[in-house]
C-alpha cells in the first residue's frame, strides 16, 4: 500500500470516529469543517502521486477516479453543513391553572 493510500485511509479511519467524540451541532459542524479542508489538502498530495506515476505501466491507478470520489464525499459534507438547521417548533402556552 503506497504512502497516499496509507494516508486516506488514516484520514478516513480518523475522521469516522471523530462524531462520537463531539455531542452538539456546532461541534459536529466544526469537525466536519476539518475533515473538507483535510480532504483538500489531500488534493495536493493527489497531484505529487500522479506526477511521480509510471504512465507506461501496464495498470496504471485511476487519479481521476480518486478526485471525483473526493469531490462527492467533499460536497456531501459541505452540504449539510450548508443546509439550514432546524429551528424549534412553537407550542402554544401550558394553561398551568386546572382548578375551576
Amino acid at each position: 500500500m503506497s504512502c497516499l493510500h496509507r494516508q486516506i485511509v488514516g484520514l478516513i479511519i480518523g475522521f469516522a470516529m471523530a462524531p462520537a467524540l463531539y455531542a452538539d451541532a456546532d461541534a459536529e459542524r466544526e469537525a466536519l469543517t476539518r475533515i473538507v479542508h483535510e480532504l483538500q489538502g489531500v488534493e495536493s498530495l493527489i497531484t505529487k502521486a500522479q506526477a511521480q506515476a509510471d504512465n507506461d505501466a501496464r495498470v496504471r491507478f485511476q487519479y481521476d477516479w480518486l478526485r471525483h470520489d473526493m469531490d462527492m464525499l467533499k460536497n456531501g459534507i459541505q452540504a449539510h453543513i450548508d443546509a439550514p438547521r432546524a429551528q424549534p417548533r412553537s407550542f402554544p402556552p401550558l394553561r398551568g391553572d386546572y382548578r375551576r
